[in-house]
């Protein structure tokens, strides 16, 4: 039996709340870091919204393009130096970006190369990241671990947004840049105190990295619910990049003037993110894979209720159920992987995840724009909803989607239940 007095008795766990405290950190620099960039970029002297998107273009195609690259390197190199450096490489790259403001040294060239250096970390640190969880969480306690890193993630995400919007407000974008790479750096300081076991590949079974990249690819196609998941999500992200980066605001300034209602709905996704991880460390489907993917149904649920101008009240309630539905699907489709995936292609089969989940992405934030004059913002959001839908539903009629089974969890003895 698992109980909740259990399930948080892994905090006492050294390792695992270094990590935990490491990445709650590392969350919480990232969210500061959008609000800093953004007016810190859009107050220099003859910056403007071309300007920032120049920057923002530079942090992000290198997250991109090296994200299947950090799947290897995590794959070859212990995990835990291979995360410390990207978060050093982090504080690096926004230190710098936080100086150029501060001394007003901005020309654009330096800001796109510290912004690429930020890009490329990203790209080292999240597949490292999934593979060094079952490094340090026992296996059965995967579930409870992931749940409790998606708490300190989703806290750190909520409370980045204000705190960095108020840092700008009172000390301008370059001390908020600073702050977070202060942040990126203590979390690497505490991923270097982790002291794990490291099982590096021995020299003579060294391969090429595009044979790696084969060898990850193999490992990823190789499992049906893993890629059907993953084309499922490629549509369903680019919805929802539609629906939120888009649609949602010009609905927002369209039917109720304003940011309030939209800063509402936000909210309310956010406090459903961090109630679903109550469910998340409780939930243990015998097809998780199934229950995860039926979870994505309801996420539907506030571009529907957007696209028919349902109440606000409605709206909000719709934007915390999908907050409670993504937290659950993330924390199931984490320990599955953990759980399925050879230790030795994890990152690598981690980095094909992330990159074709977010590959359509742009699409969806290119096209929401001129979708809603084409045929209305109201109707482009209950498009939004057809295509989760739609989505899910092909997903649903995979065989291994369906039938994964978890295996059953030993029985965790009192001593285990609550270490010392």
């Amino acid at each position: 039996m698992h109980s909740y007095r259990g399930d948080l008795g892994l905090l006492r766990d050294r390792r695992f709340t270094l990590l935990l405290s490491a990445r709650t950190i590392s969350v919480l620099g990232s969210a500061f870091a959008p609000v800093a960039l953004a007016f810190g970029i859009l107050s220099l002297p003859g910056a403007d919204a071309t300007t920032l998107s120049i920057v923002l273009t530079a942090e992000s195609l290198p997250m991109i393009v090296f994200m299947l690259v950090g799947g290897v390197i995590a794959d070859r190199l212990p995990r835990q130096r291979v995360m410390m450096v990207g978060e050093l490489l982090m504080a690096v790259a926004f230190f710098a970006l936080g100086a150029m403001l501060l001394v007003g040294w901005t020309p654009l060239p330096a800001l796109v190369t510290a912004a690429a250096l930020g890009g490329t970390a990203t790209a080292v640190t999240f597949p490292a990241l999934t593979g060094i969880i079952p490094e340090v969480v026992p296996q059965d306690r995967l579930q409870t671990g992931n749940a409790l890193l998606g708490l300190g993630a989703n806290a750190s995400r909520v409370a980045g947004t204000v705190l960095g919007g108020g840092t700008v407000v009172l000390f301008g974008g370059g001390w908020a840049l600073v702050t977070s790479g202060a942040m990126f750096a203590v979390a690497g300081v505490l991923i270097a105190l982790l002291r794990l076991e490291h099982g590096e590949r021995p020299a003579g079974e060294r391969h090429s990295v595009l044979a790696d990249l084969r060898d990850g690819w193999r490992e990823f196609r190789s499992r049906q619910w893993i890629w059907v998941v993953v084309a499922q999500f490629s549509l369903l992200v680019m919805a929802i990049q539609a629906g939120h980066g888009v649609l949602g605001p010009l609905w927002a300034k369209e039917n109720m003037g304003g940011p309030a209602v939209w800063t509402a709905f936000l909210a309310g996704e956010a406090i459903g993110m961090i109630c679903g991880v109550l469910v998340s460390i409780r939930l243990r489907p015998r097809r998780p894979i199934l229950v995860a993917v039926l979870l994505c149904l309801p996420t539907a649920l506030p571009y529907l209720l957007l696209g028919a101008d349902a109440p606000i009240w409605a709206i909000v309630a719709g934007a915390f159920v999908l907050g409670v539905c993504f937290d659950v699907f993330g924390v199931l489709w984490q320990t599955t992987m953990q759980r399925e995936v050879p230790a030795e292609s994890l990152s690598r089969v981690s980095s094909y995840d992330m990159l074709g989940s977010l590959m359509f992405g742009p699409i969806g934030l290119m096209l929401a724009g001129p979708a809603s004059e084409l045929f209305g913002t109201e109707e482009s959001l209950l498009g939004c909803a057809v295509l989760v839908v739609v989505s899910t539903l092909g997903a649903l009629l995979s065989p291994g989607v369906r039938n994964l089974r978890a295996e059953a969890p030993p029985r965790l003895t009192p001593a285990q239940a609550d270490p010392k």
